[in-house]
C-alpha cells in the first residue's frame, strides 16, 4: 500500500485565535470543533495517526480536513456544496421573506404586534410575493441570516436636557472625583433607593412533597397576606448595606429614617461628606428634599440621577441579587406583629384577605374596607421575602 505523507500545516495567529474560539466554544457545532481540533493538532506537527487517536477519529478523517485547510485555508474547513434536490424556493422569494420580516408589521397594514413564521407564510402567499412557503420553510430561510421578528428589546429615550451633565457628576463619584477634584479621604458615597408594595401571598393549601419520578406539586391558588415596602441603602466604597428597612409603604419619613438609620453610624456621622445618591422618587425629589436632607444631617449631599436613568444608581445592583434569589413557592405567611428587616408588617396591609387564581387583584364587595389584617388570625410567621409564584412551574422575584 502506498504511504500517505502528512501535509504540513502553518497557521497565523488570526486563523489560530479563530480556531482556538471554535475548539472551545460551548455553542460550537461538534463537527467544526473537531475539524479546528484537528488542524490546531496538526499545527503542532502531530502525525495523521496520533490525531486520530487522539480525537478518537480515523486517520482518513483527519488527512482530509488538515489536507483541505492547508490547501483552503479557513474556508476548507466548511462542508462543500452537495448534490441533491435543486432550491424550491428561488433567490429573489427568499429576498422578499427576509425583506418582509425586517418591516413592523403596522407599517404594511397588518393588526399585529409581531410577526410570526406562519403570519409572514400567509401574508406572503397573500400578496402573491412567493409561491407556497411553509410556516417552517420561513423559519429556515429567517434562521440563515439570523433574523427573529418575533423578539424584541425595549429601550427609552433619555429625555432630561441635562443627562450628559447629571450622569457625569455620579459616574464621576464612582470614580473616585467630585467637581473635578479627587474626592477627600473619609468621604462616603451612598446609593439609596425602594421597592414598594412587595406582596407576601400564602398558598391555601400545604404543598406535596416531591416523589419518584413525581415533581413537588404546589396549588395554584394564593391568598394575600399584606404588603410592604423595602428600602436599602448601599455603601459604593465597600459594597455593603448599611441600612434597610420595611415600612408600611415609601414616603418622605421612611425615607428621612432610613437615612437617618445611615447618618447615625460610623463612619458616615463623622465623614466629611456623604454624597446620597438617589433617582427622582416622590419622597426624595428635587432641591427641597436635598434641602431637607442637609438641614438633618449637615455632611450629607444629595445627588439625582437623570429623568429615566435609576439604572445609574448603584442600589439596583444590591435590589437585582435580592430578585433574584430563589423563592419558596409554597406559603408566605401573615406579618408578624414586630417584624426585623425583610418582613412583612401588619400596618401595610392594604387589603382584606382573599384569594386569588392569577394576578389580577381579588374581587371586594363595595362595603367593604382597606383594613388591617390581624396577625393573631394568620399561619405562624416565617421570612415572607420570598413570595410564592402564581404559577408553581416558574420562579418569580423576590421583590417585585
Amino acid at each position: 500500500m502506498p504511504a500517505f505523507r502528512a501535509v504540513p500545516v502553518t497557521l497565523t495567529a488570526a486563523e489560530r485565535k479563530t480556531l482556538k474560539k471554535r475548539a472551545g466554544g460551548a455553542k460550537t457545532a461538534w463537527r467544526d470543533r473537531q475539524r479546528a481540533q484537528i488542524v490546531l493538532l496538526a499545527a503542532r506537527r502531530w502525525p495523521t495517526a496520533a490525531i486520530a487517536r487522539r480525537l478518537g477519529i480515523t486517520q482518513d478523517t483527519a488527512r482530509k480536513w488538515r489536507a483541505r485547510f492547508a490547501a483552503r485555508g479557513l474556508e476548507g474547513l466548511a462542508d462543500a456544496p452537495r448534490c441533491g434536490r435543486p432550491r424550491r424556493i428561488s433567490a429573489a422569494e427568499r429576498a422578499a421573506i427576509c425583506s418582509l420580516a425586517c418591516q413592523l408589521p403596522a407599517d404594511t397594514g397588518v393588526p399585529l404586534s409581531r410577526w410570526t413564521g406562519p403570519e409572514l407564510a400567509a401574508e406572503l402567499a397573500s400578496r402573491g410575493l412567493t409561491g407556497p412557503v411553509s410556516a417552517s420553510s420561513v423559519l429556515r430561510i429567517l434562521a440563515e441570516h439570523p433574523i427573529k421578528p418575533w423578539q424584541y428589546r425595549s429601550w427609552i429615550f433619555p429625555r432630561d436636557p441635562q443627562f450628559a451633565a447629571k450622569a457625569k457628576v455620579i459616574v464621576d463619584l464612582y470614580q473616585g472625583y467630585y467637581q473635578g477634584k479627587r474626592l477627600r479621604p473619609g468621604d462616603r458615597i451612598v446609593s439609596v433607593d425602594a421597592k414598594p408594595s412587595i406582596q407576601a401571598r400564602g398558598r391555601r393549601h400545604r404543598p406535596a412533597p416531591p416523589g419518584p419520578g413525581q415533581p413537588a406539586r404546589v396549588e395554584h391558588e394564593y391568598q394575600r397576606n399584606g404588603a410592604l415596602a423595602l428600602l436599602a441603602a448601599l455603601d459604593v466604597h465597600t459594597g455593603t448595606v448599611p441600612a434597610a428597612a420595611t415600612p408600611p409603604t415609601t414616603g418622605i419619613a421612611p425615607f428621612m429614617a432610613l437615612m437617618g438609620q445611615v447618618m447615625t453610624q460610623q463612619p458616615y456621622k463623622d465623614a466629611p461628606r456623604v454624597f446620597v445618591i438617589v433617582d427622582n422618587g416622590s419622597d426624595h425629589r428635587g432641591k427641597k428634599a436635598a434641602r431637607r436632607l442637609r438641614a438633618a444631617y449637615p455632611n450629607a449631599i444629595m445627588i439625582h440621577t437623570p429623568v429615566h436613568a435609576s439604572w445609574l444608581n448603584q442600589i439596583e445592583i444590591f435590589f437585582s441579587i435580592v430578585q433574584k434569589r430563589p423563592s419558596h413557592p409554597a406559603t408566605s405567611p401573615a406579618p408578624p406583629s414586630s417584624p426585623p428587616p425583610c418582613w412583612p408588617s401588619p400596618a401595610g396591609t392594604t387589603r382584606p384577605p382573599g384569594h386569588s387564581t392569577g394576578n389580577s387583584p381579588p374581587q371586594t364587595s363595595p362595603g367593604s374596607s382597606n383594613r388591617s389584617v390581624p396577625a393573631k388570625n394568620l399561619p405562624a410567621s416565617r421570612p415572607a421575602c420570598h413570595r410564592p409564584p402564581d404559577d408553581p412551574r416558574r420562579t418569580y422575584p423576590a421583590t417585585r
